[in-house]
């Protein structure tokens, strides 16, 4: 693993900074192009991005911090000046909340805007999942001798045991997503079908690759992600259904 890819004098250039860059910079170019083609400034793009990457952060942070509120009184400064400590379900709704806020202070369409960044929120995770990979976080499963087990002497939780290489199975289903839904993206689709997709896949997926994982059983033989990985699901269908219901298709030879 390559958790530094190399130095520029004192500062450090690490593999996970460069992949989360990438995650925001590529979908934010591809999402210009959606706007362009819905007929929407497509500079909107950029500062969806910039509100995504704040209250990403900010919200990643939040929940990191709620994980582990006890140490947190007892040393908050470990906890508040760290580049560490972001959890990504913590960073799915604080960057939907601070986009949701940019699109009404602007008079954009929110559900329009959801469904756009649907395909594009699932690329932007294959990028962050390979900084995972990269940086060796600790991010991987339970011992294995399958042929495909890794080990992570480098990272930055380092193991020299063979493991589940678990963000690569995360990486393959989010890029399977990805191209699902970018290929059906210009479909008719009611408007919140197609971020609904987006949240099924996403829980199911995650459910998934929580099998591969050392993380804390915490409700019912659920870990947290398990779990909020359901209600994603049961958002999702929801807004699928009401999208579908609330609908009204066009009546043919109508005029306006």
């Amino acid at each position: 693993m390559i958790p530094e890819l190399f130095k520029i004098g004192p500062v450090t250039i690490n593999s996970f900074g460069v992949m989360a860059m990438l995650g925001f910079l590529i979908p934010t170019l591809l999402l210009r192009r959606e706007f362009l083609r819905k007929g929407t400034d497509p500079d909107f793009a950029n500062g969806i991005a910039i509100a995504a990457m704040i209250g990403g952060f900010l919200g990643g942070r939040f929940y990191y911090i709620l994980e582990r509120w006890g140490r947190f009184i007892d040393h908050p400064m470990d906890y508040v000046l760290t580049g560490a400590g972001l959890v990504w379900y913590g960073g799915l709704f604080g960057g939907i909340a601070a986009v949701a806020w940019y699109c009404r202070r602007n008079k954009i369409s929110f559900p329009m805007v959801a469904d756009l960044m649907a395909p594009l929120l699932a690329l932007g995770q294959v990028f962050g999942r390979c900084g995972c990979l990269l940086s060796g976080d600790g991010d991987y499963g339970p011992s294995t001798d399958l042929p495909w087990a890794m080990s992570f002497p480098n990272g930055i939780i380092p193991t020299t045991e063979l493991v589940h290489p678990t963000p690569i199975y995360d990486m393959l289903i989010l890029f399977v997503i990805f191209v699902f839904l970018w290929r059906i993206r210009t479909r008719p689709f009611p408007q919140g079908v197609m971020f609904g997709l987006y949240l099924v896949l996403l829980g199911i997926g995650r459910i998934t690759t929580e099998l591969f994982r050392n993380t804390k059983i915490v409700f019912m033989g659920l870990t947290m992600a398990q779990s909020l990985s359901i209600v994603l699901i049961a958002i999702g269908i929801v807004l699928i259904v009401s999208a579908r219901r609330n609908h009204k298709p066009e009546v043919a030879g109508s005029t306006t």
